[in-house]
């Protein structure tokens, strides 16, 4: 089976690349800031209240900033190696689908897969749709995270099909207790921002 040696080992190191990247990131935390912030009381899906909400949706699936996400986040994981990406649908499915295509521009190449809340009771009652993760090194991705519920749900769906999790990677933290759970589980936990560079903490 063809792996994907490094997420990032198709894209050359050199100062361009590295203002490119920076630009990418830049450019994407400012559309975060204005698309995807809203203030005000909500119930976020964990139960909890917040003064704010993050659409990352807003984010994932819109055309100026999908293909952005794909390079921040093949960018923050640049020294983890996997050959395939996903989570729990579907916060996490375009991010995952947003860094397939990025591998795919660059040369590479990166399989992704979504996690089903509950397996089907029909067809091939498959968990786990997409590329076949068994026996392969994959990463968990999320929008954003509250409690790491959700990306917990899909390491162990994913540990379960025989795959090895490499990491969980989401887009924006909220600082509200998904890195300590995740990485409690065993498993490395990266964010591209925290609360403070979007401007909440």
């Amino acid at each position: 089976m063809a792996r994907l040696r490094s997420v990032t080992s198709d894209r050359p190191s050199t100062p361009a690349a590295d203002n490119s990247s920076n630009s990418d990131r830049d450019r994407l935390l400012d559309l975060v800031k204005t698309k995807a912030i809203i203030h005000g009381k909500v119930t976020l899906s964990s139960g909890k209240e917040a003064d704010y909400y993050v659409d990352l949706r807003r984010i994932t699936l819109d055309g100026e900033a999908a293909p952005l996400v794909g390079s921040v986040m093949r960018d923050l994981t640049a020294g983890l190696h996997f050959d395939a990406a996903g989570g729990l649908t579907m916060g996490a499915d375009p991010v995952a689908t947003a860094m397939l295509h990025d591998a795919a521009a660059a040369g590479g190449r990166l399989d992704a897969f979504v996690v089903r809340k509950a397996e089907k009771a029909h067809g091939l009652q498959r968990r786990i749709e997409g590329a076949d993760v068994a026996g392969r090194r994959v990463l968990v991705v999320e929008d954003t995270s509250t409690t790491g519920g959700s990306a917990l749900t899909a390491v162990e769906a994913c540990r379960e099909a025989g795959a090895e999790v490499v990491g969980v990677a989401v887009i924006a933290d909220r600082s509200t207790g998904a890195k300590e759970r995740v990485e409690e589980a065993g498993v490395p936990y990266l964010f591209a921002y925290g609360l403070s560079e979007l401007g909440l903490a």
